[in-house]
């Protein structure tokens, strides 16, 4: 769903894609049964893998890149996540058979580079996942200390801060909620959430063209090359949904289009996030908050969509959560369910949020380095592997470029992120 991000390594996590048909997710392959996804419910289920909380902290962004940069970094980024979850489709085609099924990005690191690759993408996918819920705690502690402020203004330590006790006052209900052992009753939240999600967008570009209206503070196109270094974290983070693009191909009725619907869904996507983008930034210039909804004052409606945002977010956590757990209990306790395991998981990411300063410089790292590693590093280097000599030296360098680059940002755009993030937290 588009508030949490689901990126699982194995097949069964897929039941967070609410709207994908569930005789391809238990077993049976497509044609088990049901009907696969026609073109629109495609289109929908990209959507809602794609679209999350990194949208909330684009407007942020383009005030540090300039809202020209910002938008065509989004583009830049839209292009080449869709040239990558092509690659993924690609390989998948090319090596899945009848005695070897491939049904997510993990099946596919492991069909191509054994457990090594499985464990490239356990890894990668574990870490954005815990990334994912940190931004989500973060963002809810944010959010309730801007609505709520309480404790004092200038505390001794961050674990003390008003962000800090709202993680604190969350944290018992969060250890209950991840030790449930399935999550079938939060189902239903994930498409809630995502009208919930679209809703609250509605209403910021609403108040956006409203305020700009009124008021034109001064806005500029564009910055220099470390600032566009961390607007690149940031759009990557908000497009990463690469993890799922295989079990919506596997549940799609015309597999021949589906690139051209991806495609489209992509584009729709990029110019939406532009758009969200460019309007926060217009409206409010330099005053322009990490979380932009906390721009929008405290009249009923933007409280409401604020409160509506933190609770989906809120009941959104165990479920990002899963894929954690599962790579965890796998490795630590031979696949037993451990509540312990899952406590110190939880108790790390609410630590982690309280110590990061600012929502959007944190997406920003995440992007610029583990986001950056899954969406452009791994699907060049499994295309290039499976396809090798036959892709010409276009597509050798191609995916090489893919490979040196990505790592290259990965690198520099994680140093020049830590660097904002440390000198955020010494002002």
């Amino acid at each position: 769903m588009g508030l949490d991000k689901e990126a699982s390594s194995s097949s069964s996590q897929l039941d967070a894609a609410p709207l994908l048909p569930q005789h391809g997710l238990h077993g049976g392959g497509p044609g088990a049964g049901g009907h696969l996804s026609s073109q629109p419910k495609t289109f929908a289920n990209v959507f809602i893998a794609v679209v999350g909380t990194g949208v909330l902290g684009l407007p942020y962004t383009f005030s540090r890149t300039g809202w020209a940069a910002g938008t065509l970094l989004l583009l830049a980024v839209a292009a080449l996540t869709f040239h990558c979850m092509m690659l993924l489709v690609a390989a998948r085609r090319r090596i899945a058979d009848e005695d070897t099924k491939i049904a997510s990005f993990g099946d596919l690191g492991h069909a191509i580079y054994g457990a090594p690759g499985r464990h490239a993408v356990d890894a990668m996918l574990v870490l954005s996942q815990v990334s994912f819920c940190v931004g989500y705690v973060i963002f809810i502690s944010n959010t309730m200390a801007h609505l709520y402020p309480i404790g004092a203004d200038s505390p001794a330590s961050p674990l003390l801060t008003a962000k800090a006790l709202f993680i604190w006052a969350m944290l018992p209900f969060q250890l209950g909620l991840n030790s449930i052992k399935t999550l079938t009753l939060l189902a239903p939240l994930s498409t809630f959430a995502d009208v919930v999600d679209l809703g609250a967008m509605g209403v910021v570009l609403g108040q956006d063209a409203s305020i700009w209206l009124a008021n034109k503070p001064p806005v500029f196109a564009f910055a220099g090359p470390a600032e566009l270094l961390y607007g690149l974290g940031v759009a990557v983070y908000a497009f990463e949904a690469i993890g799922m693009v295989l079990p919506l191909e596997a549940e799609a009725a015309d597999k021949r289009r589906f690139g051209a619907t991806l495609a489209l869904s992509m584009a729709f996507i990029a110019v939406m996030y532009g758009l969200f983008g460019a309007m926060g930034y217009l409206a409010f210039g330099s005053a322009t908050r990490d979380i932009i909804t906390t721009n929008l004052g405290t009249g009923w409606l933007s409280v409401l969509v604020q409160l509506g945002l933190c609770i989906n977010l809120f009941f959104a956590m165990p479920v990002s959560m899963n894929p954690v757990y599962e790579v965890a209990e796998r490795l630590l306790c031979g696949r037993r369910y451990a509540w312990w395991l899952r406590w110190i998981l939880v108790v790390a990411v609410g630590l982690l949020a309280m110590l990061v300063p600012n929502f959007a410089d944190f997406i920003s790292l995440v992007g610029s380095s583990v986001c950056v590693v899954l969406l452009f590093v791994l699907p060049a280097a499994f295309h290039l592997k499976v396809f090798g000599a036959e892709i010409g030296w276009t597509g050798l360098v191609a995916d090489v470029g893919l490979i040196v680059i990505g790592i290259a940002l990965a690198v520099s755009g994680t140093w020049t992120s830590l660097v904002q993030i440390f000198s955020s937290s010494n002002l």
